[in-house]
């Protein structure tokens, strides 16, 4: 991950998941009666009785004339979205209502105060009340049309229920329908008991005249025009570089976080592009020729976040291999994130094939450790293949790229190798703070270190004698959580033994690893219970739906971790078993990010997030330089 895409990543810390439609309501009635106690005095509250009478009723009046409009948009805009083509669920418009009626809370607790110190009067707060009713109409339009991907007229219509139906309220409760000379004896006897009511409302609304409602008016087509052109111009670059809407963006991850839904699938899938990638299957098979292991190693990132497209990878292959499952993280970063998750299934059914064809040996050399400048490599040969596990602890280092990994296998192949198993350990790294996040790019120094590891590593297996094949394995799902930075396959070990040499391979399902804690997990292995170790980490980003940064170790006791690891060991050591083993890689075509998307992805992102909220800040004081201006005309 380099520094632009951290920062994008580190938005998520800003999203939270949708609340169930009758919690947003329930605070939203809250709310709504607070407001009222503070805005209407019905009476003298002095008295018990009288006092709690007169406190009702002022609650009951804020939840009928706040609450109700609230509760209106939040049933009624999911109804008229979806008629329209929108995709707002409940639970978003009940929060989108809520929102909306804080809004108009505070504007109207602002503009009380104000007038209170000021002495402006009654009217002044009515007048902003206009203001937080065209104010609410243009936030609800704006969400709408982001995830609904509707155009500005057809957006307007459920944007503007709860607007219209406050309005509608104000209207009839403050008898404005007296000051028009309509109809006859009829309509005066049948139809304005019900369209005037001011007896019924509190008498702060008499104030309310029919040139409120045309400001109302005017302010909301002026706020809608104010909307229209910041999406217009917040949208160009996004179409212009990339062909697609930051709109599109937006609704996908809002979904994805708030509800979990696989529209950001389908924004991914327009900037895809096709790649071939090597997918490599080591297997362990036990002498009655059942599999006790697989470590499946496809060339793809596990990303981005979440379920969403290969996210969920590890558990899916934990889900299919008949023995215990280990997918740990290949080298290739962000660019290749496939596009949506039945891409994994594409790679599945690469790695079956990569099965199919193995053949099996019982043969094996000792592991070896190599170095090459930062880099650090584990090698352990099966047959005329091998297994190379890459770190650069305990200096930090992140994502290797695709292409550093395909060199540093052909350089470990030039041995005599055949096939290749190269893993980035990714267990170490300082997070998303720094310059340096430790991304390992074509060109760089520390490419080089592990090309060179890497055949170092592999001229040192070529020349190392072969004895018989054991292997134990140990997995525990544990209690942790992926928000403590532990995802669902938990941790899995495999211990191999030849020629009276042990080495222990430690799999936990996370996204990288606190500084410092592989060495200590290492050095506390390698001292008690076994030859060599090496822990790796999944890379899973199911991790990551919320929080960008969620490495191992951060959130959970190290030395509980540490004691599960070392229970886990001893348990793969007692399981040890003459076992055969094989490797075979297919290539799968799949879609993926792409070279360089993720990059121009994450820039476009955080230059909307650092330019859009200054550019939304000018629209909305030149529209309400516009209001004000329409307000002295009046």
């Amino acid at each position: 991950m380099t520094s632009t895409q951290s920062d994008l990543a580190g938005l998520s810390r800003f999203i939270f998941r949708a609340p169930n439609w009758y919690s947003s309501l329930g605070f939203a009635l809250l709310v709504a009666a607070m407001a009222g106690v503070a805005a209407f005095d019905s009476g003298d509250l002095a008295g018990s009785w009288r006092g709690l009478f007169f406190l009702g009723r002022d609650a009951w009046e804020g939840i009928f004339f706040i609450g109700i409009p609230t509760v209106v948009a939040a049933f009624g805009t999911t109804g008229v979205d979806r008629f329209v083509g929108g995709k707002l669920t409940h639970n978003r418009s009940s929060l989108l209502a809520l929102a909306g009626e804080v809004i108009i809370v505070t504007i109207v607790t602002l503009a009380t105060i104000i007038s209170v110190a000021t002495g402006l009067g009654q009217r002044f707060i009515f007048d902003a009340l206009v203001v937080a009713l065209a104010s609410v109409f243009a936030f609800r339009l704006l969400i709408i049309m982001a995830v609904s991907r509707s155009s500005l007229l057809i957006a307007s219509v459920p944007a503007s229920i709860q607007t219209l139906t406050a309005a509608a309220l104000l209207f009839v409760y403050s008898g404005t329908l007296r000051f028009f000379e309509v109809g006859g004896p009829l309509l005066e006897a049948y139809l304005m008991p019900y369209l005037a009511r001011p007896s019924r409302a509190p008498p702060e609304l008499s104030v309310i005249a029919p040139s409120h409602f045309q400001l109302l008016a005017i302010t909301c087509v002026t706020y809608a025009v104010a909307v229209y052109a910041f999406l217009r111009v917040v949208d160009r670059p996004w179409r212009r570089s990339l062909g697609v809407s930051v709109l599109d963006f937006i609704r996908g991850f809002i979904g994805h976080v708030a509800e979990g839904t696989r529209e950001l699938e389908d924004f991914f899938e327009q900037l895809g592009q096709e790649a071939i990638v090597p997918v490599t299957v080591l297997s362990f098979r036990r002498t009655d020729g059942t599999e006790k292991a697989r470590f499946v190693l496809p060339m793809i990132h596990p990303g981005p976040m979440g379920e969403i497209g290969g996210g969920n990878f590890p558990e899916r292959v934990a889900r299919r291999a008949e023995g215990l499952a280990f997918p740990p993280h290949a080298t290739a970063g962000h660019d290749f994130n496939l596009v949506t998750e039945r891409e994994v299934d594409v790679v599945l059914d690469a790695a079956d094939c990569a099965y199919d064809d193995i053949e099996y040996t019982a043969d094996a050399t000792p592991s070896t450790r190599v170095e090459s400048g930062d880099a650090k490599m584990l090698g352990q040969r099966f047959g005329d293949d091998a297994v190379l596990v890459s770190t650069y602890a305990p200096m930090f280092a992140d994502d290797v790229e695709y292409a550093v990994g395909l060199s540093a296998a052909a350089e470990a192949r030039t041995t005599g190798l055949e096939d290749v198993l190269l893993v980035d350990a990714h267990n170490c790294n300082n997070g998303l703070s720094g310059p340096d996040l430790g991304h390992v790019t074509p060109g760089s120094k520390r490419s080089f270190d592990m090309i060179s590891a890497a055949g170092y590593a592999g001229e040192r297996l070529s020349e190392s004698e072969q004895d018989t094949l054991l292997l134990g394995t140990a997995w525990e799902e544990t209690d942790w959580t992926p928000r403590e930075g532990i995802g669902p396959l938990g941790i899995r070990v495999a211990v191999t033994e030849v020629a009276g040499q042990t080495t222990v391979y430690v799999l936990i399902d996370g996204n990288n690893m606190e500084p410092g804690l592989r060495d200590r997990i290492v050095e506390s292995l390698t001292s008690k219970r076994v030859d060599v170790a090496e822990v790796m980490t999944t890379d899973t980003h199911i991790v990551n739906t919320v929080e960008a940064e969620n490495q191992v170790g951060a959130a959970i006791d190290q030395d509980d971790l540490l004691e599960t690891i070392e229970r886990l060991t001893d348990e793969a050591l007692d399981d040890r078993e003459p076992v055969t083993a094989g490797m075979a890689t297919r290539r799968a075509e799949v879609t993926i990010f792409g070279n360089d998307r993720t990059e121009t992805l994450a820039s476009h992102a955080n230059a909307v997030v650092s330019m859009g909220g200054a550019l939304a800040l000018a629209v909305i004081l030149a529209a309400m330089a516009v209001s004000i201006l329409v307000f002295f005309l009046a």
